[in-house]
């Protein structure tokens, strides 16, 4: 869970954006803070469920992307891949809610060793 209003503030610097989101992510979201916010709580929520937290990873190294019916969906790089990898999980399901306030999101990690 993420306040809406601490993203925008921290979106206000490029170097925040281009150190969290991906171009993509930032395309798809145009600007739009509660976007932005969404996806920082899907990033948060599949480092949780990494287990590592941010730890030899960065966030950019989770892209969470939208289908064409808005539907949240998340590839890994780099770190983050290899531990998805290492503990044997093949996809992560993600749900996102916003608030006037919030975004909260919550991740599944899924997998034969999971």
């Amino acid at each position: 869970m993420i306040e809406i209003t601490r993203v925008r503030k921290a979106c206000a610097k490029q170097a925040f954006l281009t150190r969290i989101y991906t171009e993509e992510e930032c395309r798809q979201a145009g600007g739009r803070a509660s976007r932005l916010a969404g996806n920082f709580a899907v990033k948060e929520a599949v480092a949780k469920c990494l287990g590592t937290g941010f730890y030899g990873f960065g966030p950019r190294e989770i892209e969470v992307l939208r289908d064409d019916r808005g539907k949240p969906w998340v590839r890994l790089y780099g770190g983050a891949r290899e531990e998805m990898d290492k503990l044997g999980i093949d996809a992560f399901h993600v749900s996102i809610t916003n608030t006037k306030d919030y975004a909260v999101a919550v991740a599944v990690g899924e997998g034969s060793q999971a």
